[in-house]
């Protein structure tokens, strides 16, 4: 059978879209994760979800000389999904060169394995920060991309172009940019979800953890151009982003793309409050949050969401789960952790 490549297969979205990958799939799937934002625990997980195995290299991206030697060891590579990156947007602010060096060295690298190994179909994880502070909502994908508010935002700018240039360059080359808006939630059974190995950055986990007395909720200012002052994010549950990515790689391998490079928001097309979100868990949960307001945050942008219209029609993709789905999962989540312990 023909081989997937998932860089970042042991993290959040990487894990997910391998269970999707081995339930929708007759490809053969291998995961290259060095574990630096990730644990090994994740592939037992994804095991014990999907009651299929798959290989795994301990391997990182960054060192392209021992990434060349692994994978010049697999036959028959049809399609390489490229999730790892480093993801903080705060803590791209505060150390701006670790991002550069890793998400865009990992990401050159990668791509230079593809074109020697005539490797054709590529899907890069790519992201909403691209857009920055849209002048206009909700964002598509021909909203002229604005300076990023994030060194992270802007290394997801420079891959595409890199990926671009690639793909011109190298006609035979495909590759779909997916960027999705904010993904949360946990897979349906409860037993893999986000697992920050640190203090989190993103809401659900901060929020889930605050529900269970390990952590503090502060919401990054009230006094924004928005309906109740809090920041708005167009949430989305990771299994409908795992089961994009599986779409994008059949769009590219049944050769349905019009030009080698296309891109596709993930979202569910909503925007969603800090505060709204904060009500949601509340409602699914039972749970009240204590939670205080605090200034503004370095790096983040106001309000984004998106128009999906383009993934619905070319992907033949459509989000199926609700922002009480996305609090309720992430919930069931957090209560397998606290067992666990």
């Amino acid at each position: 059978m023909a081989t997937i490549i998932v860089t970042g297969g042991a993290g959040y979205i990487g894990s997910h879209t391998i269970i999707e990958l081995l339930a929708c799939t007759n490809f053969n799937v291998v995961s290259i994760d060095n574990f630096s934002n990730s644990t090994s625990r994740s592939y037992q997980r994804i095991k014990e979800i999907a009651g299929k195995s798959f290989e795994t290299l301990d391997l990182n991206l960054c060192d392209k000389e021992q990434l060349d030697t692994q994978l010049s060891k697999i036959k028959d590579i049809i399609g390489i999904i490229h999730f790892a990156a480093f993801k903080s947007v705060p803590e791209s602010v505060s150390d701006p060169l670790l991002y550069y060096n890793n998400n865009l060295n990992s990401l050159t690298n990668i791509l230079s394995i593809a074109k020697e190994k005539k490797i054709k179909n590529f899907i890069f994880s790519s992201s909403c920060s691209v857009y920055g502070n849209a002048d206009e909502l909700p964002v598509t994908e021909n909203t002229p991309l604005k300076t990023p508010e994030s060194p992270y935002g802007h290394t997801k700018q420079i891959g595409e172009e890199i990926i671009n240039f690639v793909c011109k360059a190298n006609p035979e080359f495909n590759a779909v940019l997916l960027r999705y808006f904010n993904p949360v939630g946990a897979h349906p059974t409860g037993k893999i979800g986000e697992f920050p190995l640190n203090r989190p950055n993103n809401l659900v986990p901060i929020i889930t953890q605050t529900a269970v007395g390990k952590n503090s909720l502060t919401v990054f200012g009230d006094d924004f151009d928005t309906r109740d002052g809090s920041c708005i994010r167009d949430y989305i549950h990771v299994n409908d982003i795992a089961n994009a990515h599986v779409k994008a790689l059949n769009y590219l391998i049944e050769s349905k793309n019009k030009k080698n490079v296309s891109v596709f928001n993930l979202g569910t097309g909503n925007g969603v409050s800090v505060l709204e979100a904060i009500k949601s868990f509340e409602k699914v949960s039972g749970k009240k949050l204590n939670y205080t307001i605090g200034g503004r945050r370095d790096g983040d942008v106001v309000a984004i969401y998106a128009n999906n219209n383009l993934a619905k029609t070319e992907l033949n993709w459509t989000p199926k789960f609700s922002l009480d789905d996305m609090m309720g999962s992430a919930w069931k989540w957090q209560q397998t952790l606290e067992t666990e312990k």
